[in-house]
């Protein structure tokens, strides 16, 4: 018999996460990278829009995860207005790193260092499925929307850019 390697702390830690939060999720890795929206899809093979994009954001000081569709900009105006904040900017790779744990790249949207805040585009629940980075930039996992919604405590609100 021959044992399996131990997956990466990285995706292990995203994977007892989901666990815990009650989402059954397998973990998908490739030999490219699927940093980008668009690297992930043609991996996976599903549409830009199905890409979960988690973005660290900082909103008055303090950092905030955004889930947006692969497709979509996020529009940092409404994501103010949802939060009720003056000022949101997006993190640089150290406040990324700092707040989830993760490098840009791979920043899951459960799993992180911090309990952050998140918000999730509404876009993204016009998906039967979308799939998410799970912690490396080659490592993703495919979800039902509404449920990473509920598994995240995401709130769900219009924060895309028009067009």
């Amino acid at each position: 018999m021959t044992e399996q390697p131990q997956p990466h702390r990285n995706v292990a830690r995203v994977t007892q996460a989901a666990a815990e939060a009650g989402l059954r999720i397998e973990v998908v890795r490739f030999a490219e990278e699927t940093r980008t929206a668009e690297d992930a899809a043609r991996a996976v093979g599903c549409s830009v829009g199905q890409i979960v994009k988690s973005l660290v954001f900082v909103a008055d000081g303090q950092p905030v995860l955004a889930l947006v569709s692969g497709d979509h900009r996020l529009d940092t105006g409404r994501l103010g207005t949802a939060l009720q904040v003056a000022e949101v900017r997006r993190a640089s790779g150290d406040e990324a790193r700092a707040a989830t744990g993760f490098a840009i790249g791979g920043v899951p949207p459960i799993g992180h260092a911090t309990s952050l805040p998140i918000v999730m585009d509404r876009h993204l629940l016009q998906h039967a499925t979308v799939w998410a980075a799970a912690g490396l930039p080659d490592a993703v996992f495919e979800v039902d929307p509404h449920a990473l919604a509920a598994a995240t405590t995401a709130r769900v609100e219009e924060i895309a850019a028009d067009g």
